[in-house]
């Protein structure tokens, strides 16, 4: 089963590589990792997802709270956040293609940040089966490089 957990924590270097460590000693593959500061420049948020059962969770949870620098962890309810990924794509473009990708875009709410000769990169922001909708019409124009944030997700409501 695929958890998001956010987790904040004190911003110092090495951070990250304590909790992405305590999750690879316990064999949990990361399907998506991000990170980035709050509104407090002291303070991150890690927002991973992992695929596993909900008592090993549980027990990664009790040892990540031992690091020193964790402040807070929070298993995200899927039902109850707000989720998006950035992601870039490359695609093969010429003129004779180019209007039917533009038409796809614009579909898509995406936006266009890159016009070559031969390329186009496009940007698009929103949950991962928009984004992977987005990739399955793109790829028969030939997807050249494709760029994907991970996930990262805040509970609905108030802060608090």
């Amino acid at each position: 089963m695929k958890h998001i957990i956010s987790v904040l924590v004190e911003n110092k270097s090495g951070v990250l590589a304590k909790v992405a460590g305590l999750f690879s000693r316990r064999g949990f593959n990361i399907d998506s990792l991000a990170v980035g500061t709050t509104d407090d420049m002291n303070i991150s948020r890690i927002t991973l997802v992992v695929n596993a059962e909900n008592h090993s969770i549980e027990q990664v949870t009790k040892q990540l709270y031992k690091l020193i620098n964790i402040i807070k962890i929070q298993e995200l309810d899927p039902g109850n956040i707000v989720e998006r990924e950035l992601v870039l794509i490359k695609v093969s473009a010429d003129s004779r293609t180019r209007p039917e990708i533009l038409e796809i875009v614009n579909i898509f709410r995406a936006n266009i940040v890159d016009v070559a000769k031969k390329s186009l990169m496009i940007e698009i922001t929103g949950n991962n089966r928009k984004v992977d909708a987005l990739e399955e019409l793109l790829k028969p124009f030939g997807i050249l490089e494709l760029v994907r944030t991970g996930k990262i997700a805040c509970t609905r409501g108030s802060k608090y």
